[in-house]
């Protein structure tokens, strides 16, 4: 493993790179749509963000270095359709902080303190979801293909184990959490934009794992739910 990530320690950076750009990118759309600087939750927030990604990085890099490679970018292979769920989702995603800080600005819809500290709370478990779902699947890419490049396979371990989407769901708490920590209910509107695209990506995605994916058919009927047991 020591030799891997000698090998992957360029994609690392280069990760790294992105992730202080993103963070300069999500203080302006908070505190540009806010329009003052002066606002704690943001601050706090942006603090949580920082330490929780920190971790979250610390453990892939030492579990898979190699996803820091195939997730900088689409790779080749992937479903053409999936595109516009990304590119949907992604707007999505990046629309909570501007809303958020609209919403504190006019006071359009604050959340009440309970719900913040349970924001953090989501939030945090989002990422660790979503980490541990990322550590478990090596094949856990920026978008849908059948990676024969690299032996793809399914795995049924980890959250796998329980859900067939952990990532995405793990994703959409660590939105609410956003959400909810930066005090807007006005923001969770984004967030169902994005539950209503992951859902249709999960049913456009499960129909071509099941099609061209050996065994796959095999997990959906160990592993019966794709997000929630016993719901969906």
């Amino acid at each position: 493993m020591p030799d891997a990530r000698r090998d992957f320690r360029p994609d690392l950076y280069r990760s790294l790179g992105s992730l202080a750009v993103t963070l300069l990118i999500m203080a302006v759309l908070l505190f540009g749509a806010a329009g003052t600087v002066d606002w704690a939750a943001a601050w706090r927030y942006l603090a949580l963000f920082v330490v929780v990604i920190a971790i979250a990085i610390a453990y892939l890099w030492r579990v898979d270095p190699e996803l820091f490679a195939v997730r900088r970018r689409p790779q080749a292979g992937s479903k053409s359709w999936d595109f516009a769920y990304v590119a949907v989702t992604v707007a999505a995603f990046a629309l909570i902080l501007p809303v958020a800080g609209l919403d504190f600005r006019f006071d359009w819809l604050q959340a009440p303190a309970p719900l913040v500290w349970l924001g953090y709370l989501l939030f945090i478990a989002g990422f660790w979801i979503t980490s541990w779902a990322q550590g478990v699947n090596r094949h856990f890419e920026l978008t849908v293909r059948i990676q024969t490049d690299r032996g793809h396979k399914v795995i049924d371990t980890g959250p796998y184990a329980v859900i067939r989407h952990p990532g995405y769901v793990g994703g959409l708490a660590l939105g609410l959490g956003t959400a909810l920590a930066l005090g807007s209910l006005a923001a969770v509107i984004p967030v169902l934009i994005c539950c209503i695209t992951l859902a249709l990506r999960t049913l456009a995605e499960e129909a071509t794992l099941e099609a061209e994916l050996s065994g796959y058919a095999e997990y959906m009927q160990r592993v019966r739910f794709r997000w929630i047991p016993g719901l969906w």
